[in-house]
C-alpha cells in the first residue's frame, strides 16, 4: 500500500496542468469587480458567491453545449486590455497556490474582441498576467511557469488567424495551438487550413477531441489534423473491449497507446459534460492500467468547482491513486507539454521528483 493522498499531501505536492481554459477559472469576486467597472450587466447577482453557484449549476447539466453557454459571463467581463491582465494573473497566482509548478492555459482570444481589442492585443495582455502572476508566486515562495495555448472556436471561422497569431507570439510565451467548442457537427477537419499553417511551422497542437463526440472525432484529430495531444480523449475507451481474457484493443486504442498520445482528462469537468457518467465509471482508472498516458487536468476550475489537488484528492477517492500514482501522472504531464525538452528536464529532475521522494511517493 502506498502513501495515501491527504488534501495536505495534494497540494505540497507539485502538479502539472496542461488543460485549463482561462476563461473558465475566474475568481468570482473578480467577475462580480469587473462587470461593475466595465459596465457589463449580464452577472445573475452582484453577490460572488451567488454568481460562482449560478455558474456551477448551469455547467453541470451534462451537456457539453449547455455547459458552453455558462462562459458568456466569464467572457463577458474579458473585454479589456486590463481585466484581461487581472484574470491571467490571479490564474497563475491561484495555480502556484496549489502546488502547481508548471501550466499550459488555453484561451481563445476571438472571445475578447468584442469592444474592439484586436487577436494580438489579446494575446499581448493574457501573456503580460501571466508573467505578472510568475513574479507575484516566485515572491510567495511558489515558483509557476505558465504558457498560453492559443485555441480557436471550431464553431466559427477564425482559425486560421488564430494559428498565425499562435505562430507570431511563439517566442513569447504561446507554444501551441488548440481548437476547441461544441464537438458534434464540427469535425476538427473544417479547419485544415490553421493545422496546415501550424505543422509547417513546426508547431504544437492539441485538439479537443473524444469529449462529447467519439472515436471519429478522435481519429480526424490524429491523422489527418497532426494533433500531438488529445483534449479529453475519453471516448478512446469505445475501442477497447473488456473480456474475460482482459482488455482487447482496437486499431486506434492501439495506436493512441502504442503512440504514447498524452490524454488530457478532466474528471469533474467530464462528468459535468456528460462525456462520463460518474467518476466511478470515469475511464481513467482502466487507462491507467493499461499505461495509456493519461493526465490529470481540470478544465474550467470554476464551472466545476475544482483545483487540482481536489481532482486528484477525488481520483484517490474514486480510483485508488496514491502518492506513486499522483507522480507518475505528474511525469506523464511534464512529458508531454509543450514548453522545450530543456525546461521539461528541470522541471522533472530539480523539482516533480525530488518533492515527491521527500513527501514519501517512494515509501
Amino acid at each position: 500500500m502506498g502513501v495515501q493522498l491527504t488534501p495536505e499531501l495534494a497540494v505540497a505536492a507539485p502538479k502539472v496542468l496542461l488543460h485549463d481554459h482561462l476563461d473558465g477559472g475566474l475568481r468570482p469576486e473578480t467577475m462580480v469587480e469587473l462587470a461593475l467597472e466595465y459596465g457589463y450587466e449580464g452577472l445573475p447577482s452582484t453577490d460572488a458567491q451567488e454568481v460562482a453557484a449560478a455558474v456551477r449549476r448551469g455547467a453541470n447539466r451534462r451537456d457539453l453545449e449547455l455547459y458552453l453557454q455558462t462562459f458568456a459571463h466569464t467572457v463577458g467581463v474579458m473585454q479589456h486590455a486590463a481585466a484581461i491582465r487581472r484574470v491571467a494573473r490571479e490564474c497563475a497566482e491561484d495555480l502556484a497556490a496549489d502546488g502547481v509548478v508548471y501550466a499550459e492555459i488555453r484561451m481563445a482570444p476571438e472571445l475578447c474582441t468584442e469592444q474592439g481589442l484586436t487577436l494580438d492585443e489579446v494575446v499581448e495582455a493574457i501573456l503580460a498576467g501571466f508573467a505578472d502572476g510568475e513574479d507575484l508566486a516566485a515572491e510567495a515562495g511558489r515558483p509557476i511557469v505558465v504558457r498560453l495555448l492559443a485555441t480557436a472556436m471550431r464553431t466559427a471561422a477564425r482559425s486560421a488567424e488564430i494559428a498565425e497569431v499562435a505562430l507570431r507570439h511563439r517566442n513569447d510565451g504561446v507554444v501551441g495551438f488548440d481548437i476547441a467548442g461544441a464537438e458534434a457537427g464540427y469535425p476538427p477537419s473544417r479547419h485544415m487550413d490553421a493545422f496546415d499553417i501550424v505543422k509547417r511551422a513546426h508547431f504544437h497542437t492539441t485538439i479537443h477531441a473524444g469529449e462529447a463526440f467519439g472515436l471519429p472525432s478522435i481519429a480526424e484529430a490524429l491523422a489527418w489534423c497532426g494533433a500531438e495531444r488529445l483534449g479529453h480523449g475519453v471516448r478512446i475507451v469505445d475501442d477497447i473491449e473488456m473480456t474475460p481474457d482482459g482488455a482487447e484493443l482496437g486499431t486506434l486504442a492501439n495506436y493512441v497507446r502504442d503512440r504514447r498520445v498524452p490524454l488530457e482528462m478532466c474528471p469533474s469537468s467530464n462528468v459535468h459534460t456528460g462525456a462520463a457518467i460518474s467518476l466511478d465509471a470515469h475511464p481513467i482508472g482502466l487507462l491507467m492500467a493499461l499505461r495509456f498516458r493519461v493526465t490529470v487536468n481540470t478544465d474550467n476550475r470554476l464551472m466545476s468547482g475544482v483545483s487540482l489537488s481536489d481532482e486528484f484528492l477525488l481520483l484517490a477517492e474514486h480510483h485508488g491513486v496514491d502518492l506513486a500514482s499522483m507522480q507518475w501522472l505528474t511525469v506523464n504531464a511534464m512529458k508531454s507539454a509543450f514548453v522545450h525538452f530543456d525546461e521539461r528536464l528541470r522541471l522533472i529532475d530539480e523539482v516533480i521528483k525530488p518533492t515527491y521522494s521527500r513527501l514519501g511517493a517512494g515509501r
